[in-house]
C-alpha cells in the first residue's frame, strides 16, 4: 500500500491521547481526524496535532470516504454503537476493552468485521508488553512444568467509573494474559464483591476462573487501594513466575522452587513433602512501549490482511467472563457454567441451576468421605 492510512480517533479523554500520540508517530498511517464531545479535550489535542481535523460528532468520522480506520477510547457502554458504525461505513476498527457490553454485541461485530472484509482488533494492550510476550516465551517452553494456578492483584485509588464496575474496567487486562498463557477459556467463573463508594456499582471484587486438569487463577481488583499494584504469580509444577509490572527493573523473576510428594510410603512419619527452594534470575527483556507496538499491529494488520493477535473472537471470550462474572455478583458469587454447549441447549438459567446444584453435590459428596457412619 503506497498511500499511508489515514486514522481517525474518537475519544480524547483518558487514553485516546495516547492512542493519538502513538498513531502520529508511526510511519504507514497519518492521524487525520480526532473527535470528543468535550470541546476544551478536542481543542487540547489538536494544538498537540495540528495536522488532525478535529470533529465534536464521531459521525463526521464514519461518514469521511477518505478514513481508512477508526480507534474507539470511549466509555464502554459506547462501543458497540460506535464500532458497529465504523465498520458498516466499511472501516477497520479498533476498541478499546472491553469489545462491548455483552456478548451478543461482541459476536454481531465479529460477525459483521468478516462479512465486510475488516480487521477488528480489541485493545488488550498487555499483550504487546515485551514481559508478556517473554513469559509466554518461557510457559510454552515448558520451562516452568505444568501451570497449576495463576494469581493476580491489580489494585488503586480510583480511576472510578460510573457504567462498569471494577471487574469490567481491571479486569479484562489479566483475563486477556490468563487466556493467553493458559491456552484455553476456564469451564467456570465465580465472582463476589462490594460496593463501598456509588450503589450498585462494585469497586472491589474477586473473580475465581477454574479451567481443566484442576487448574485455576484468581483475580482480585480494586478501586479502594491506597497503592497502585499490578502484580501476577504464575505457578507451575517446576518454577515460578512472578511478573510485577509497577517495578521499573526486574518486572520478571523466576524462582526455581516447587513442591514434590513423596511417590510412596508406609507410615506417617515416612510421609514427607520435598520442599525445592532454588536460585532465582531475572531473565532479559528489551524495554518497548506496548502501546506502540499494540498500534503498529493494527497498521500492519490491515496492511498485510492478517489476524490480529487480539481479535475480536479475543475480545468476545473476554467479555464472556465479565457477563458471567456480573451474573455470579447477582447470585452471592455463585459458580457460572461457561459451557456454551450445555448453555445453549438448556437455556442459561436453567444451566446455571444444574451448575450450582453439582457444585454443591460434589462438595456433599467430598464432605461425606470424611464422616463416619453409625
Amino acid at each position: 500500500m503506497g498511500n499511508p492510512l489515514n486514522i481517525g480517533i474518537v475519544g480524547l479523554g483518558y487514553w485516546g491521547p495516547n492512542l493519538a500520540r502513538n498513531f502520529n508517530a508511526l510511519p504507514g498511517c497519518k492521524l487525520a481526524m480526532v473527535s470528543d464531545r468535550d470541546q476544551s479535550r478536542l481543542t487540547h489535542v489538536q494544538a498537540l496535532y495540528p495536522s488532525a481535523r478535529g470533529e465534536p460528532d464521531y459521525q463526521s468520522l464514519i461518514d469521511n470516504p477518505a478514513l481508512d480506520a477508526i480507534v474507539i477510547a470511549t466509555p464502554a457502554k459506547t462501543h458497540f454503537p460506535i464500532a458497529k458504525a465504523s465498520l458498516l461505513a466499511g472501516k477497520h476498527t479498533l476498541v478499546e476493552k472491553p469489545l462491548a457490553c455483552s456478548v451478543a454485541e461482541c459476536e454481531e461485530l465479529v460477525d459483521l468485521a468478516h462479512s465486510k472484509g475488516l480487521i477488528l482488533m480489541v485493545s488488550h494492550t498487555f499483550l504487546y508488553s515485551p514481559e508478556i510476550a517473554k513469559i509466554k516465551e518461557i510457559v510454552d517452553s515448558g520451562d516452568v512444568g505444568e501451570i497449576r494456578y495463576i494469581s493476580t492483584r491489580r489494585l488503586n485509588l480510583g480511576l472510578f467509573q460510573n457504567d462498569i464496575n471494577v471487574a469490567w474496567d481491571l479486569a479484562p487486562h489479566d483475563l486477556s494474559i490468563i487466556l493467553h498463557i493458559m491456552g484455553e477459556s476456564p469451564k467456570f467463573v465465580n465472582c463476589q464483591g462490594s460496593a463501598h463508594i456509588t450503589p450498585g456499582i462494585e469497586d472491589v471484587t474477586a473473580m475465581s476462573l477454574q479451567f481443566e486438569n484442576q487448574r485455576s487463577a484468581v483475580i482480585q481488583s480494586s478501586w479502594l487501594d491506597p497503592r497502585k499494584v499490578r502484580e501476577m504469580t504464575i505457578v507451575g509444577s517446576k518454577r515460578m513466575i512472578l511478573y510485577d509490572d509497577v517495578a521499573t527493573q526486574e518486572k520478571i523473576k523466576i524462582f526455581d522452587a516447587r513442591v514434590e510428594q513423596p511417590p510412596h510410603y508406609d507410615t506417617f512419619a515416612e510421609f514427607h513433602y520435598a520442599y525445592h527452594h532454588g536460585d532465582m534470575y531475572v531473565p532479559y527483556v528489551k524495554q518497548e512501549e506496548p502501546l506502540k507496538n499494540e498500534c503498529q499491529h493494527f497498521i500492519d494488520c490491515i496492511i498485510d490482511g492478517e489476524t490480529p493477535l487480539t481479535n475480536g473472537k479475543n475480545g468476545t471470550e473476554v467479555v464472556r467472563i465479565l457477563e458471567a462474572s456480573s451474573e455470579s455478583l447477582k447470585r452471592n458469587g455463585e459458580p457460572i457454567s461457561l459451557d456454551r454447549s450445555e448453555i445453549s441447549e438448556k437455556g442459561e438459567t436453567t444451566a446455571i441451576k444444574d451448575t450450582f446444584s453439582r457444585v454443591l453435590s460434589q462438595k456433599k459428596q467430598n464432605r461425606d468421605k470424611f464422616v463416619p457412619s453409625y
